[in-house]
């Protein structure tokens, strides 16, 4: 048999069983979104001034902005995301199709992304945090697990990494799981505590009200081996989506030792509430 054929067959071979592969880690995730979304109870409740008349002043200011007075409470949401991604400062970048779920009144999300390492190559991640507890679960051409990490380090890291992602539905902002300290005009300490852990960061406001950066203590893995550093988002092009403003950009950064390692530069291009659905 030509050696071309052979070759061939090969692609074929593997093509389809990462495509199959694909479908079944996709079904797989699909199922955890919608037992995710089960406890979701739309109440039909709104904001109001008096929700956030508590909050500190620069918290309001960002909160009036976001245009959440009178808007319905939003205890789902779904969106999407395209990014790039690079898993060390001198790797490449990596093109990443995403979509992410959450809900609010008890806080969990589950985020899925496909990353394309090179043409016929790919990784599949899925995070998910619920009931206080953190994971996440990396495949390699959607078949073989590469990570599959839990414990208090990944809890802590998805507690903060969902307060700072409520930039995107800040009518759970009002939740009493968080509290609020107002460091200056520009600046607020947000702490979240649920189930046991706790974490807190600090949110920066521009002049208009907009959050621009959120800054935290977070456990991230370096040398194999978890330590806490501080993780930085900047947020930028505000939206609006069904009336509520919020940013669709970002970029996010470890602020270490040895120098800035900025590793994720993501958009959202589409955000959806209170439609408690997998896309």
């Amino acid at each position: 048999m030509p050696i071309l054929i052979v070759v061939l067959i090969f692609i074929i071979i593997f093509v389809s069983v990462s495509f199959i592969g694909n479908l079944v880690f996709n079904k797989n995730v699909d199922n955890e979104i919608k037992v995710l979304f089960k406890k979701v109870k739309n109440k039909r409740s709104h904001i109001s001034k008096a929700d956030i008349e508590v909050l500190p002043q620069n918290v309001q200011r960002w909160l009036k902005y976001a245009q959440i007075i009178g808007k319905e409470k939003i205890t789902s949401v779904r969106l999407k995301q395209k990014a790039t991604m690079r898993l060390e400062i001198d790797k490449k970048w990596m093109p990443v199709q995403a979509e992410q779920y959450f809900t609010t009144e008890e806080p969990s999300f589950i985020w899925k992304a496909n990353i394309k390492m090179a043409p016929l190559f790919h990784i599949v991640g899925r995070d998910v945090y619920t009931e206080g507890k953190g994971n996440m679960l990396i495949k390699f051409l959607s078949l073989f697990t590469v990570a599959n990490s839990k414990g208090k380090e990944i809890n802590q890291g998805t507690l903060l990494r969902y307060l700072a992602e409520m930039v995107w539905f800040p009518t759970a902002v009002v939740n009493n799981f968080i509290t609020w300290e107002e460091i200056d005009t520009e600046h607020a300490k947000a702490t979240m505590t649920y189930k046991e852990v706790i974490a807190s960061g600090v949110l920066t406001f521009n002049d208009k009200g907009e959050v621009i950066n959120f800054e935290a203590e977070r456990y991230g893995e370096f040398d194999n081996k978890f330590r806490l550093e501080l993780w930085s988002i900047s947020l930028y092009a505000y939206k609006e989506f069904d009336g509520i403003k919020v940013p669709t950009k970002g970029d996010v950064t470890w602020k270490l030792k040895t120098g800035n390692f900025n590793w994720f530069n993501f958009e959202v291009t589409q955000i959806e509430y209170n439609i408690p659905l997998p896309y």
